[in-house]
C-alpha cells in the first residue's frame, strides 16, 4: 500500500553521519523537504554505489533545502564501521533502522530475510509523502531523477514526462 498523499511515519534512529554518532528525530525536520532511502545492508555491493552517489550529489540537495536520510537494518556501529573503512565519510546521516520498526512503517521490510527492499521517499515540508519509488535489491537508483522529481514537486505546477529544470510546465496543480 502507497504512502503517497499520506502523512510520513515518524521515527527517531540513531546513526553516523561526517563519522560522528548523531540521532535524527524525523519530526525535527518538519519545514524542509526529506529524502528517506532504505537499502538492504552495509558492506554490501550495490548499496555502497547509492550512498556515494547521493553523496556526490549532496550539495545539490541541499541547495533545493533536502535533508537526505539513508536507514537499513545495520547497527550504527556498523555504519561507522563501513565509513571508516572501504565506504569512505559520508555527509548525510547512515541511520541504523535494528528494530526494523521505520522500514515496517514504510512496508518495506522483508520480513523473512530481516532485510528492507530498495525504498526511496520525498517527504514535503509539511510531512506528507509526495513520491515513492520501491523495488528489489538488484538494481540501485538514480540519483539523478530523485532530484528532477524533488525540482518538479518544488515547482508546485503540473511537470509533464521528462520534464526538466527550466522546461516549460502545464500549469498550477
Amino acid at each position: 500500500m502507497s504512502l503517497v498523499e499520506k502523512r510520513a511515519p515518524v521515527f527517531e534512529l540513531e546513526g553516523v553521519a561526517n563519522g560522528e554518532f548523531v540521532t535524527v528525530d524525523l519530526e525535527e525536520l518538519h519545514g524542509q523537504w526529506v529524502i528517506v532511502f532504505f537499502y538492504p545492508l552495509d558492506f554490501s555491493f550495490v548499496c555502497p554505489t547509492e550512498i556515494r552517489g547521493f553523496n556526490e550529489r549532496l550539495e545539490q540537495f541541499a541547495e533545493l533545502g533536502a535533508q537526505i536520510l539513508a536507514i537499513s537494518v545495520d547497527s550504527k556501529y556498523a555504519h561507522l564501521a563501513w565509513q571508516k573503512g572501504d565506504l569512505g565519510e559520508v555527509g548525510y546521516p547512515m541511520l541504523s533502522d535494528i528494530t526494523k520498526q521505520a522500514s515496517r512503517r514504510y512496508g518495506v521490510l522483508l520480513e523473512e530475510q530481516g532485510v528492507s527492499l530498495r525504498g526511496l521517499f520525498i517527504i514535503d515540508p509539511e510531512g506528507m509523502v509526495r513520491y515513492e519509488v520501491v523495488h528489489d535489491e538488484d538494481a540501485g537508483r538514480s540519483v539523478a531523477e530523485t532530484l528532477r522529481v524533488l525540482q518538479a514537486l518544488q515547482t508546485g505546477h503540473l511537470c509533464p514526462v521528462d520534464w526538466q529544470p527550466g522546461d516549460e510546465d502545464l500549469g498550477e496543480a
